[in-house]
């Protein structure tokens, strides 16, 4: 994994934690957001564990950078704060997931476990308050785009979309819906197509910009 972080102090902290743990290795650290596209080219991390204030390049431009690449990393954001509106930024852009910085060392490397996994490293109420925080105090010109997507989901693909958006997983889902947990991967590939998400955050956005959820 890479490490980005403008105080080396931070870095050598959690550079510790994360070596302490036998299946995370650390390959590579940056300083700005504008080092981490070098880096990924040089390294070719599994997940970036990505810093939001940086000097000279946000975490939130580095993550659409990162993202824009052929084969993209799974990056994973750090924040000082719960309710940053750069974190909600970088879900959009793509992450797969924040931490707080005050996260205890095991958080913070059951985080990074959880993303290389391809999961989505969420604290299901935290990031429901937060999307639903943002989407509803800016003015967002998606607000009609994401409705005339809602209207092409079938009442099935609404509720998986709305179970998914409360931060539920696919097993849980399954059991509400009396359905298999196939069935269930099957409807959410479906929804990523019919409403442009690349992933379970971005589709718990859309959920939120499209009303089918409210803050």
């Amino acid at each position: 994994m890479l490490l980005v972080d403008d105080d080396p102090l931070v870095r050598t902290g959690l550079s510790m934690i994360l070596g302490s743990a036998p299946d995370i290795v650390v390959v590579g650290e940056a300083g700005d957001g504008d080092e981490v596209v070098g880096q990924v080219a040089a390294h070719a991390p599994d997940v970036v564990l990505m810093d939001i204030r940086m000097r000279r390049m946000s975490g939130l431009a580095a993550t659409a950078a990162v993202n824009a690449l052929p084969r993209p990393p799974k990056v994973l954001v750090l924040t000082t704060y719960d309710l940053d509106e750069y974190v909600f930024d970088a879900l959009t852009a793509g992450a797969s997931g924040f931490l707080l910085k005050e996260g205890s060392p095991q958080e913070i490397i059951d985080g990074v476990r959880v993303v290389a996994a391809g999961e989505m490293m969420l604290s299901p109420r935290t990031t429901t308050q937060l999307i639903g925080h943002f989407v509803e105090s800016r003015v967002n010109p998606r607000r009609e785009r994401a409705r005339t997507r809602l209207a092409a989901l079938s009442d099935r693909e609404r509720e998986v979309v709305l179970r998914v958006a409360q931060g539920r997983s696919n097993a849980e889902i399954a059991a509400d819906l009396y359905l298999s947990e196939a069935t269930v991967k099957t409807h959410i590939t479906r929804t990523f197509a019919k409403t442009d998400a690349a992933n379970r955050v971005q589709l718990t956005i859309f959920a939120y910009e499209a009303g089918l959820v409210t803050a």
